[in-house]
């Protein structure tokens, strides 16, 4: 670990970004080039003391999870990233999981998203980042590892999950489930986390196994869903997607699927999410 050096590579990091690439705004008066540190700091959600001691090479040794969100706010390359993790003293997480590395370009066009819940997820349906509206609409994703951080893993396995669809809608999402795990185990190969989860899901879950044993594969490239929000009611939506050139990540966004009341929902929850967070500050 040297907290020294990881300070130093932080502030040279944080230089050479502009506001506009991160989705905040220029201005005349900036005294810094590249990026304030209040700014890095609420794009990573630490205190502004925190990351000022980071810095500084003081303090104590940052958490994965804070490094990977540091990453992220700071749009690291994976070589970048990687020596950020050796650094602070922390193995680099696995090509999986809710820590793994995010492309900096998928990130730019998530920044973009301003108006319209969007996230990148794995192609196991493992959250990454989402931005605020995403938040409001879905939840904030699951902080922990293992294989609860997939959405589908937790369909399976948490009836809970399943609140966020009407019930009639439950098989659809289920088959859908399936047969886009199979078609990401089948491009990924011999991955052992991928097969592990697979493996685990047709111990666990009945209704998962007799999917599984159809055979269905397809890759969840755009569908129609209606989300259920305890404060706005349900919300009839398209789901698009833009996969990385691997495939093993997705960014979504979701847009009113047309003759619905999606755009005044969405406009509703726009206000319900703003009041939500700022409740908790």
């Amino acid at each position: 670990m040297n907290l020294a050096e990881l300070g130093v590579f932080l502030r040279s990091r944080r230089a050479r970004i502009r506001p506009d690439e991160v989705g905040l705004p220029g201005g005349p008066r900036r005294r810094v080039p590249g990026l304030r540190r209040d700014e890095v700091a609420n794009l990573a959600g630490a205190s502004v003391d925190y990351y000022t001691e980071l810095e500084r090479g003081r303090g104590a040794q940052p958490s994965a999870q804070m490094l990977a969100a540091l990453a992220r706010a700071l749009r690291l390359d994976s070589d970048e990233r990687a020596h950020l993790f050796h650094l602070a003293g922390r193995p680099v997480p696995p090509p999986h999981g809710h820590l793994a590395h995010v492309q900096p370009a998928m990130l730019d066009l998530l920044g973009r998203l301003t108006g319209t819940p969007a996230q990148i997820i794995t192609d196991l349906h493992e959250t990454l980042v989402q931005n605020p509206l995403a938040v409001a609409l879905l939840g904030a994703h699951p902080r922990g590892g293992g294989f609860e951080a997939s959405f589908a893993y937790r369909w399976f396995t948490d009836p809970a999950a399943r609140a966020v669809y009407p019930p009639e809608d439950h098989q659809h999402q289920s088959e859908a489930f399936a047969a886009d795990l199979r078609a990401a185990l089948g491009r990924r190969g011999r991955d052992r986390h991928a097969e592990e989860l697979v493996a685990r899901l047709r111990r666990l879950s009945t209704e998962f196994e007799e999917l599984w044993a159809r055979g269905d594969v397809a890759v969840r490239r755009r569908d129609s869903k209606r989300i259920v929000h305890p404060e706005v009611g349900v919300l009839d939506l398209d789901c698009l997607t833009l996969l990385s050139e691997d495939g093993r990540q997705r960014l979504l966004w979701f847009v009113p699927r047309a003759g619905t009341d999606a755009a005044d929902r969405l406009r509703l929850l726009e206000v319900v999410g703003s009041q939500e967070l700022g409740s908790t500050r």
